[in-house]
């Protein structure tokens, strides 16, 4: 009778591996045996081992492509990634405060905008077209605040969820020592966040690094490339140097995958907390 019982549970976990399997290791390794091959042999698209074992070379080849174009899209994406997250985090973290702690007539409306902000798709023509206005399109300072407000719904929404799980109480006592508001919040407030700006950091820098379409729409130019357009480098109209290809998917992918798997668990605690707690 253990052992029917046992056998759903093995099957359920052994279904999760293999699922996982298929759809994350093979695509990787997938990634990997092109990134190794030869112009030639990565042409045929195949999932096999690599005749003649290339990769350090396609790596140093796409490292120096177009005068280290690469390099400064990291920069760039750095600065990008960064700034964003920041101001995400900080932005974010102050509505959710104001939101749960003073309730008022407004806060049905923001919270419809604020879910809004998840579910309307954003407008690119009147984006660029109020960035223009303001003198700020096709620059960095323009993008990180593009990225702030197509991120800051998110934030706001899983900060909220964790602001209420502190105690009122918290804030009565800071005010009575003399506490204003601004520092209620950065001196008692916030540093109890960290579980979950942990979460936002780590959730929000992988979005902002991988993202593809707001640098291509609102930042063109190769000195203002991220690492995400740097993929156009080795495909054109005529050919695809898929060897280089992928060696580039490989290099842009491992700083954001090696973030996730160091704090996964700090992720999926700052992302239940709220719910446990509350």
């Amino acid at each position: 009778m253990n052992s029917m019982r046992r056998l759903p549970r093995w099957l359920v976990g052994g279904s999760g591996i293999l699922i996982t399997t298929f759809v994350f290791i093979i695509p990787f390794l997938f990634i990997i045996t092109m990134a190794a091959k030869g112009e030639k042999e990565a042409g045929q698209l195949r999932f096999s081992w690599p005749e003649n074992f290339q990769l350090w070379d396609n790596l140093v080849e796409v490292i120096q492509s177009r005068d280290y174009m690469l390099v400064r899209a990291f920069v760039n994406s750095a600065i990008l990634t960064v700034a964003s997250v920041a101001g995400m985090v900080v932005l974010g973290s102050m509505v959710a405060f104001v939101l749960d702690r003073r309730r008022s007539k407004l806060n049905p409306l923001i919270n419809t905008l604020v879910l809004a902000g998840l579910i309307i798709p954003p407008a690119v023509v009147p984006t660029i077209w109020v960035m223009q206005s303001l003198g700020i399109f096709k620059t960095l300072f323009g993008l990180i605040l593009v990225e702030i407000s197509y991120g800051l719904s998110f934030t706001v929404l899983t900060m909220r969820a964790f602001v209420a799980t502190i105690p009122r109480e918290i804030d009565e006592a800071a005010v009575m020592d003399g506490a204003g508001p601004l520092r209620l919040f950065f001196r008692v407030i916030f540093p109890l966040l960290k579980s979950v700006v942990v979460t936002i950091v780590v959730v929000q820098s992988i979005a902002v690094f991988n993202d593809f379409q707001n640098p291509l729409y609102f930042l063109p130019g190769d000195d203002n490339a991220t690492v995400q357009l740097t993929l156009y480098n080795f495909k054109s109209q005529v050919s695809t140097a898929y060897n280089l290809l992928f060696a580039d998917i490989l290099i842009i992918t491992i700083p954001m995958l090696v973030m996730y798997i160091l704090f996964q668990r700090q992720i999926v605690s700052g992302m239940t907390s709220g719910a446990v707690k509350g």
